[in-house]
């Protein structure tokens, strides 16, 4: 007879922890928070979340920035995995959705190699939130008739793309197609980025770049496409930070929110 203690498989779900303000999860994803026994939290999820977390929980931090060290994204994998074949109930926190520039397509592809079915929570993403706490719309039958999210931080190394993104082209997309476009983690490329949009986006077109969106030290700007790189370095914005460019922001002067906050 083996001496081996067997363990029935738990359960995997992926939660998107929203832009930072806690009162902007939902409540199916408070609900996931509170029945897990183990959580993997990335680094910008607030802490203020993890207080729906039972107190007998264990809480794991898996940090995952842009730009600096992290974990690496395999070994979470491999924590998930280990964790859900000892029966735990695992809840994988992540910032923002997880479907948006947020690696859960790589979660749920690997864990379904391993034989791990899991669920998904949305969370309000950074883009949405950001342009929201504005009273901005991303889309406007006036204009803009789409929106397009892209990251300015695009895969390097073995496995990448095969090529990177072509801003040129999405800029023209942008102008002839009336897009807005929300750039997620594009600050440290902000330079080159704002050159290739030149090339399709007049220099008076409006940007809004706003930094820890939802928060309370959320700080922004509006600016224009030819001060964008000079705007954030004037107001010394970092990251995580949101780049939005499109004619919705036009009105930005007339919404209500206090000039103090922008600079142009």
């Amino acid at each position: 007879m083996s001496n081996l203690t067997s363990h029935a498989l738990g359960t995997c779900t992926l939660v998107g922890a929203g832009p930072g303000d806690p009162d902007l999860l939902t409540l199916k994803a408070v609900k996931a928070i509170h029945a897990a026994t183990v959580l993997f939290v990335d680094d910008l999820v607030n802490d203020a979340i993890l207080g729906y977390a039972r107190p007998a929980a264990r809480i794991v931090h898996v940090g995952k920035r842009g730009g600096c060290k992290s974990t690496p994204q395999a070994f979470i994998e491999k924590l998930m995995i280990t964790a859900v074949r000892e029966g735990e109930h695992v809840v994988r926190l992540k910032g923002g959705d997880p479907f948006i520039f947020g690696r859960g397509g790589e979660e749920v592809e690997h864990l379904r190699e391993a034989g791990i079915e899991c669920t998904v929570v949305n969370g309000i993403t950074a883009g949405l939130a950001a342009v929201t706490s504005l009273n901005v719309p991303l889309t406007h039958r006036d204009h803009a008739q789409g929106v397009v999210f892209v990251t300015g931080h695009a895969k390097t190394g073995a496995g990448a793309a095969e090529a990177p993104t072509d801003w040129r082209a999405l800029a023209a997309t942008a102008r002839d197609a009336r897009l807005t476009l929300v750039i997620y983690m594009g600050v440290s490329g902000v330079g080159h980025i704002q050159d290739e949009l030149l090339h399709g986006l007049p220099g008076d077109t409006p940007v809004a770049v706003i930094q820890h969106a939802s928060l309370p030290q959320q700080r922004h700007i509006a600016t224009t496409l030819a001060r964008l790189k000079a705007g954030i370095a004037e107001a010394a914005l970092a990251s995580p930070s949101i780049i939005v460019v499109g004619d919705v922001l036009r009105g930005l002067a007339a919404a209500n929110v206090p000039a103090s906050r922008f600079g142009t």
